[in-house]
C-alpha cells in the first residue's frame, strides 16, 4: 500500500456523504466546472438517448459458474473487487494478452476458483491467498513475466529477464492477497465473504434509518477499516478525498447478485443512490463528453492533459450517434486486425484524485439535473431520464466507452503502482 493512505484520517461522519462531500469541495477548489448546460447537453445527445437502456445493463457479472453456496459467490465477488484494479496496465496488457485490466482480473478470479475446486487447495480462501505465488498469477492471466534485454556482452543478442510493467502488476495482485489473507488469518475469518456476511447481517437496523445510505455507510465502514486494499482514500492540498472505489463496487456487486432472488440470503443495502465507483474511465469519457470542463483547473496542470478536450467538433460529435462501421472483410477489412487502444496522458497520484473527485460530483450533479427536468417540457420518450440512477449512470459511463469504435479510441489517464483502480 503507499504510505500515503496511512496518513489520511478516516472519516468520522457517514462514509457515503464523506465521499460525496470531499470530492465535491475537491473538485470545486480545483477549479474544475460541471455547468448544467454541459449536463442538458448530454442527457438530451442522440449518444445518451439511444445507448442508455441497452447500454447501462452490462454490469459485467454474471459467471459461468456453479457456485456450491451463497458464501463460495460471495467470497468469489469479494476478490474479484478486492482485485478490481490495473487500469494503468491497460495498454501493455491489451499488446500482451488481448484483455484490458478488468478482465484481465475476471480471468484470474476464473482461473483461481476452478483451481481451488479441483483439488488444488483453495487459492480464495484468507491462508490460499498468503501462498499464491506471482508465476501463478501469471500464468492465469497468460502474462509473460519476461522481457527481453541487450546481452552486456554479445552484440545483437537478447536475454529474457524477469521485470516490465506487467511483472509490475503481477506484484501487485500478489501482494493485496497476501496482506488481505493474513487480515483475515488474524480475524479468524476463512475468506473474505465471510467478512463481508457478517458485514452485511449488521444493515438490518441502518436499512430502517432516513437516511437512505446509513446501510451502505455500515458495510463501507468495515470494509475500509479493516482492509487497507479498499482504503481509497488522499491528502490533496490539505483537503481529505474519500474514493473507495472497489468496497463500494463490492456493495453494488452483491445487491446487483442477490437482489432479484425471492428469498435474500442476508439483509441488502439500498444501492440507488450509491456513490459512483470512479476510476480512470469516467473521468476521461466525461473530459471527452465535454461535461468536466478543465479549462481552469491550472494549479496541478490538469488544464492541459486532454487538449482536444475543447474542441468543440469533436465533443459534437462524441455527442451524436455512432458513425457508421466501415464495410469489413474478414480478409482486407478494418477487423482483420486488432487495434490496440493507445496510452493516455500519464498523471500522478494527486492529478489521479481530482479527476476521480471531479468525475464522482460530476456524476452527482448529473443525476440531480436530471430529477430536477421539468416534465412538461419532455416528450414522451424523453420522460425516462428523470429517473436515472448513480449505478445506472456509472455503468453506462463505463461500458459506453467501450461500447462505440469511435470511443474506444479515446485516450484514458494512466496511473500505475496504485491498488484502488
Amino acid at each position: 500500500m503507499s504510505s500515503r493512505e496511512h496518513q489520511v484520517p478516516l472519516p468520522n461522519a457517514s462514509y457515503v456523504s464523506e465521499v460525496k462531500g470531499t470530492c465535491s469541495a475537491l473538485r470545486e477548489s480545483q477549479k474544475i466546472d460541471v455547468s448544467t448546460t454541459a449536463i442538458k447537453r448530454l442527457l438530451f445527445s442522440p449518444s445518451f438517448c439511444s445507448s442508455f437502456k441497452r447500454v447501462s445493463g452490462y454490469h459485467g457479472l454474471n459467471f459461468p459458474l456453479n457456485f456450491p453456496s451463497v458464501l463460495s459467490e460471495v467470497n468469489f465477488l469479494s476478490v474479484l473487487s478486492l482485485l478490481n484494479f490495473g487500469s494503468g496496465y491497460r495498454v501493455p496488457l491489451h499488446r500482451q494478452t488481448g484483455r484490458g485490466a478488468w478482465d484481465g482480473i475476471r480471468a484470474l478470479m476464473f482461473g483461481l476458483y476452478l483451481s481451488s475446486s479441483t483439488g488444488q487447495g483453495d487459492l480464495l480462501s484468507a491462508k490460499g491467498m498468503q501462498t499464491i505465488s506471482e508465476q501463478q498469477i501469471a500464468d492465469l492471466m497468460s502474462i509473460n513475466l519476461y522481457v527481453e534485454q541487450p546481452h552486456s556482452e554479445i552484440p545483437e543478442m537478447s536475454i529474457g529477464t524477469i521485470g516490465g510493467p506487467l511483472y509490475d502488476f503481477v506484484k501487485l495482485i500478489a501482494t493485496t492477497l497476501r496482506e488481505t489473507g493474513q487480515i483475515l488469518e488474524d480475524l479468524g475469518d476463512p475468506n473474505l465473504g465471510t467478512f463481508v456476511v457478517r458485514s452485511l447481517r449488521k444493515v438490518d437496523a441502518a436499512n430502517n434509518s432516513a437516511d437512505p445510505n446509513a446501510a451502505v455507510h455500515t458495510t463501507l465502514r468495515q470494509l475500509v477499516g479493516a482492509f487497507p486494499a479498499f482504503r481509497d482514500m488522499a491528502i490533496i492540498d490539505e483537503q481529505p478525498v474519500y474514493c473507495f472505489k472497489k468496497a463500494l463496487f463490492l456493495i453494488h456487486a452483491i445487491v446487483i447478485r442477490f437482489g432479484i432472488r425471492n428469498t435474500l440470503p442476508f439483509p441488502l443495502p439500498n444501492s440507488s443512490q450509491i456513490p459512483v465507483f470512479t476510476d480512470n474511465v469516467l473521468p476521461s469519457i466525461l473530459v471527452h463528453l465535454g461535461v468536466v470542463d478543465l479549462s481552469r483547473s491550472t494549479a496541478h496542470g490538469l488544464h492541459a492533459i486532454f487538449p482536444d478536450a475543447s474542441d468543440k467538433a469533436k465533443v459534437n460529435s462524441h455527442l451524436a450517434l455512432p458513425p457508421p462501421l466501415p464495410n469489413s472483410n474478414p480478409q482486407t477489412g478494418p477487423d482483420s486486425k486488432k487495434l490496440f487502444p493507445t496510452e493516455g496522458p500519464v498523471l500522478n497520484e494527486e492529478q489521479a484524485y481530482i479527476l476521480r473527485a471531479a468525475a464522482l460530483d460530476a456524476c452527482e450533479r448529473i443525476v440531480q439535473v436530471a430529477r430536477t427536468l421539468d416534465e412538461d417540457s419532455l416528450q414522451a420518450d424523453q420522460k425516462w431520464i428523470q429517473n436515472i440512477t448513480l449505478p445506472e449512470l456509472d455503468l453506462w459511463l463505463w461500458a459506453v466507452a467501450k461500447d462505440r469504435a469511435d470511443y474506444r479510441v479515446l485516450e484514458w489517464f494512466v496511473l500505475r503502482d496504485t491498488v484502488f483502480f
